[in-house]
């Protein structure tokens, strides 16, 4: 549909506005059917997927009947209460700040985002690509070449990318902000009073009202919930047509330098006023195509892209800690996304030899036993 009008809405038209507008027919989920003890059950069985050896799912099951009925009962009753976060930093490649919440809350994430995603993953343009089925990092990438292609027209022309950057996203989301969005969709207040309990459960350095735990999994559909907003400025007020997003990285192509120059005030000012975000200066370029553009652990150019050198430098480390088959081949695989014939090479043979040095030693550690008994 040439309108990009979806099935779940229906074009009106505002003749105080003199424009088209679009009424959303709204989430239709029931409380009742979210907390569902049915819901539930699929929700830890999801959830559970790759986790059996861990601590808090073998005590979560020793008494599972018992628990997941008292969760359900809490949660019919509105007696539940979301609890707090375990906190731990990691790396990837830059340092993270991760929450984790207890098996209970997370089983309670499950069930909320079962039932939100489907409805709100139809509102999303097509060129939103974290977490969401189907996008991802290399889907995104691939249609950043796609788009360098078309406004270069096939590298005929210099092709200019502003490249965007949220400050501190998540612990930059505005409570207050966010559940407006999510009420401008969700008009049962049962459903709302649990997003709250998930949403007002975390705070950015004991500010009240602000920010979303990375970790959780309702914080990957909140924080899109709440980027769609600046999504449709870009594509339906400001017309981008060529324009991608991913969490809190975003491009804009274009043949004009200066077109993009003037872009970026239009940008920080939506960002500002309507979600309370703002761009990181240090981190909002405008450079060409040709010239090389930082996006996704990539550097992306005309015709092909790199792996950018802190990344390279994270997955080296990493393999010098664990070189096994089953990671050798994870980062042989991401490596084939680009032009990196040599770095494959490279990490195949040091692969190679650290396995025959291992060996070695193994069999030297046998023979040295021998002889001494």
């Amino acid at each position: 549909m040439g309108n990009n009008i979806r099935p779940e809405q229906i074009s009106i038209f505002d003749f105080n506005q003199n424009r088209s507008t679009t009424k959303r027919i709204r989430f239709n989920h029931r409380y009742n059917d979210i907390v569902s003890f049915e819901n539930l059950l699929t929700s830890w069985q999801e959830f559970l997927r790759g986790k059996k050896n861990r601590k808090d799912v073998a005590t979560f099951t020793l008494h599972f009947s018992d628990n997941l009925v008292t969760l359900h009962q809490d949660l019919i009753t509105k007696q539940y209460r979301h609890g707090g976060y375990f906190a731990f930093k990691i790396s990837d490649p830059k340092p993270r700040d991760i929450h984790k919440a207890s098996l209970r809350d997370r089983i309670v994430h499950h069930a909320l985002y079962r039932s939100l995603y489907p409805y709100f993953d139809r509102q999303f343009i097509f060129d939103s690509y974290s977490c969401r089925l189907g996008k991802g990092t290399y889907k995104a990438m691939d249609r950043a070449r796609s788009f360098g292609l078309k406004v270069s027209q096939n590298n005929t022309k210099t092709a200019w990318v502003l490249k965007g950057d949220i400050r501190k996203f998540f612990a930059s989301i505005d409570h207050t902000v966010l559940k407006k969005i999510l009420r401008d969709s969700i008009e049962d207040p049962d459903t709302m009073w649990l997003l709250e309990q998930v949403i007002d459960s975390f705070s950015t350095d004991g500010k009240p009202n602000v920010g979303l735990p990375l970790g959780n999994l309702t914080s990957q559909l909140l924080v899109n919930i709440y980027m769609n907003q600046f999504d449709q400025f870009v594509k339906r007020s400001l017309k981008e047509k060529y324009y991608i997003r991913y969490a809190d990285d975003f491009l804009i192509f274009s043949q004009s330098k200066v077109y993009l120059e003037e872009l970026i005030p239009k940008l920080s000012q939506y960002l500002e006023t309507n979600l309370k975000l703002s761009l990181n200066s240090k981190k909002v370029f405008i450079k060409t195509l040709a010239s090389g553009v930082d996006f996704l652990g990539w550097i992306h150019f005309s015709h092909h892209r790199i792996l950018r050198t802190a990344t390279k430098h994270h997955m080296l480390k990493r393999l010098q800690g664990n070189n096994s088959l089953e990671t050798l081949n994870s980062y042989l695989g991401m490596l084939g996304h680009g032009n990196t014939f040599k770095l494959s090479q490279k990490i195949m043979t040091e692969s190679l030899r650290d396995k025959e040095i291992k060996e070695s030693k193994n069999q030297n550690s046998k023979a040295s036993n021998l002889g001494t008994k």
